[in-house]
């Protein structure tokens, strides 16, 4: 069975309160249930984390090595601004999809723009929690690492 992380960066411990026009009315524990279920019937394990401080997504990208088949994150804000986690991205050597409940293509400008994406496998934007979902079907159909 492939283990996967799901891992959430900043505040996306809020949404369900945190604008729900853009992000929906499902609290994160919501969220959460209905990617489970969706992993259990593709045959994949989740294991969740969610932070608000970079350098905490760092060391559990880090503990990933040799741990997880793969990871799906929401890097919240820091997709715009950390290098470091694009580095740590990078060094881990898992497929990783990026994912994103909005479609940041369509929001602020400064949302436009991933430095992340260029280490991530692929993108996945603007599905809501489907955007997960999908995530998590292209890892359960990726050849074992």
């Amino acid at each position: 069975m492939k283990k996967i992380l799901i891992l959430n960066g900043p505040n996306i411990n809020l949404i369900g309160m945190r604008e729900p026009g853009i992000y929906g009315n499902d609290s994160y524990e919501d969220v959460c249930k209905q990617i489970a279920r969706h992993a259990g019937e593709r045959g994949l394990d989740v294991e969740f984390f969610q932070s608000n401080g970079e350098g905490e997504l760092i060391d559990r990208l880090h503990a990933c090595i040799g741990k997880a088949d793969g990871v799906v994150f929401n890097a919240g804000a820091y997709t715009h601004t950390s290098y470091a986690l694009r580095d740590a991205i990078s060094a881990i050597g898992l497929p990783v999809i990026e994912v994103h409940m909005s479609n940041i293509h369509a929001r602020e400008e400064f949302r436009h723009t991933s430095v992340i994406a260029p280490v991530c496998r692929g993108q996945i934007a603007g599905f809501g929690v489907m955007s997960y979902l999908l995530a998590l079907d292209v890892l359960a159909d990726l050849p074992q690492i």
